[in-house]
């Protein structure tokens, strides 16, 4: 007889619960099954799963109404829970990927202001996706430089009431959108914080709103690359100057070598700095 691996673990909890002499039925302890969702799928390294196009402003309306699990968790639930309730041919194994996994990316990975939980939610998206016209790598690549560039969160009529804000609650939470010149939690915080006069620990609003943003502008660009639609703007023009010398695989005049595509000259503002 064989056995998976969900009817193995079931079998181990019931035996370690008799034997510590549990007063709780081996049944109270098996996970509650998820309707409609694919049974005995557990998602594996390398495997992935097939993307459908969504409606930019239902995910970004959920990604905001998920805001008590932080920025990553609002980004990676909103999709998986739309992409479960989709078309796709994967719907149901969607539908068993634990979302809460992606809380410890809040804050930029537990309030440590390094790589934003948006971003890093976006990355583990795509990483399960199956191969969208070739154009896995350039969305991501294009939402960093989007995050970096653009005044975020949106403050447009259309987006506030499409979330389910209002511009009342704009004015007194989140007063004015910045542009983050990274794609660290921490350069975001504070370019936001000097733009609108609050501190970071008034972020309560302006962050769930970014997650909402970024959450739309991914289904946007995932969508065009379902369409077959060239993915532009993965690369920093004026990074050029900088990886002519400081290559990944070459360099020039003994430079060290570097890996990136943020922007550079966020940080080094200067040639020896």
């Amino acid at each position: 007889m064989t056995i998976n691996r969900r009817q193995a673990l079931g079998h181990i909890i019931g035996i370690t619960s008799v034997a510590a002499g549990a007063a709780i039925a081996p049944s109270a302890l098996a996970a509650t099954p998820i309707e409609g969702a694919a049974t005995d799928f557990i998602l594996g390294k390398g495997e992935k799963l097939k993307y459908v196009k969504l409606d930019p402003m239902a995910v970004a309306k959920l990604a905001y109404e998920s805001k008590s699990g932080g920025c990553m968790y609002q980004v990676f639930h909103a999709m998986i829970s739309k992409l479960s309730e989709s078309t796709s041919v994967d719907a149901a194994k969607f539908k068993t990927i634990p979302t809460g996994l992606a809380v410890y990316g809040g804050g930029g990975i537990a309030g440590q202001g390094t790589v934003c939980g948006n971003l890093n939610g976006a990355g583990m998206l795509v990483n399960i996706l199956d191969d969208i016209n070739g154009q896995n790598g350039a969305v991501v690549a294009a939402l960093f430089r989007f995050y970096e560039i653009t005044e975020l969160p949106y403050m447009d009529d259309a987006f506030v009431t499409g979330i389910g804000s209002t511009q009342d609650v704009t004015a007194t939470s989140v007063v004015s959108a910045s542009i983050a010149n990274s794609s660290l939690c921490h350069s975001s915080l504070t370019n936001w914080s000097e733009a609108s006069g609050k501190t970071v620990a008034q972020k309560g609003e302006r962050c769930p709103r970014l997650a909402a943003a970024i959450a739309m502008k991914l289904v946007e660009l995932l969508n065009d690359a379902y369409d077959g639609k060239a993915i532009e703007g993965t690369k920093h023009e004026d990074n050029g100057s900088c990886t002519t010398c400081h290559g990944k695989a070459e360099t020039m005049m003994g430079a060290p070598s570097v890996m990136t595509g943020m922007e550079c000259q966020t940080c080094h503002t200067g040639h020896f700095n």
